[in-house]
């Protein structure tokens, strides 16, 4: 059974940080390619960060200099370190776990970026 379980989340003041991770079992970690996105109230799930494989990375606009992820295959982890956090950070974080047709997610964990 895959799972993807996020921790790291919290309540955190503007100009913050926050290290998010999110361990996998039950999947070949290192094939797969790991993406973190975030849901904000009132708005589409929409992709933060994104790495490959072979530790190749993508960002939104929105986060560029401000987040960074990174992968550890040999602890079947997945981080992304967030800072300068600003309150339209405020979301719901999902880890995504993706290699071909398939296609796994966390169950998410609250970011608050609030004074």
């Amino acid at each position: 059974q895959v799972q993807l379980v996020e921790s790291g989340g919290g309540l955190v003041q503007p100009g913050g940080s926050l290290r998010l991770s999110c361990t996998t079992s039950g999947l070949t970690f290192y094939n797969y390619r790991m993406r973190w996105y975030y849901l904000a109230p009132g708005k589409d799930r929409e992709l933060v960060a994104d790495i490959t494989t072979d530790a190749r990375t993508n960002y939104a606009d929105s986060v560029k200099g401000r987040f960074t992820i990174s992968r550890d295959n040999a602890k079947n982890t997945v981080y992304l370190q967030m800072s300068s956090l600003k309150p339209a950070d405020t979301a719901v974080y999902y880890c995504n776990a993706v290699r071909g047709f398939s296609n796994y997610w966390g169950q998410g964990t609250q970011v608050t970026v609030s004074s």
